[in-house]
């Protein structure tokens, strides 16, 4: 006999363009979810800047030394958010912890994508995720690490302002245009695509680009 199937069909959120989600009973717990947009954009670049003039002075390190993984560490950081934006934050809700865990960590964005508070991880989860990254690329780069993951976390900040801006204010008349596009296709047309916002470059590499027309 056929056992019956334990899939769970993922949950369909409508967006709604005004309003905001409470997430905790909890009120303490409740705002370590909310921040204002400037507090994580300004610890993550000055932690990057930090971590260059850190390398530079104390490290003695070249200029090559420090730019190379620089570049790379942005590369990086675009591909892992491609990665954790389509495997994770869309993973299939098929549980109940699953569903659970899918929408505190972007299923509530989906559903209120213009609530301002909630367009970056809270600053304490980011920037303790960050710390232990620099250790686990010291571990494997040694000092090049420091241009590394300066070179991430300013991805990192650049993705928070663009993200900001596709959500806040009206389809620019620059570069970001072309981001704002893809990134209202994906909340409001169909979210199985687009799932890079600072870049359209590996939506483009692994075939997620939204069709044209």
């Amino acid at each position: 006999m056929e056992q019956a199937s334990s899939y769970v069909k993922p949950m369909q959120v409508s967006p709604k363009n005004n309003g905001r989600k409470q997430l905790f009973e909890n009120s303490f717990l409740e705002r370590l979810t909310r921040t204002h947009i400037l507090v994580p954009i300004s610890i993550f670049a000055t932690f990057a800047i930090a971590l260059v003039c850190y390398g530079a002075v104390f490290r003695e390190l070249t200029l090559l030394s420090i730019a190379i993984p620089f570049f790379l560490g942005i590369l990086a950081f675009t591909l892992v958010e491609y990665v954790v934006h389509r495997y994770i934050f869309h993973m299939l809700p098929d549980t109940p912890a699953k569903a659970d865990i899918q929408y505190k960590f972007h299923g509530v964005h989906h559903e209120y994508p213009k609530d301002k508070d909630r367009l970056a991880m809270p600053p304490i989860l980011s920037a303790t995720i960050m710390c232990l990254l620099f250790g686990l690329f010291y571990l494997f780069m040694g000092n090049y690490a420091f241009g590394f993951t300066a070179g991430f976390g300013l991805g990192y900040a650049s993705y928070l302002g663009v993200h900001y801006v596709v959500h806040a204010f009206p389809p620019p008349k620059n570069f970001l245009r072309i981001l704002w596009i893809n990134h209202s296709i994906h909340h409001y047309k169909d979210d199985e695509v687009a799932f890079g916002v600072s870049s359209p470059l590996w939506d483009w590499v692994f075939g997620t680009l939204p069709k044209k027309g």
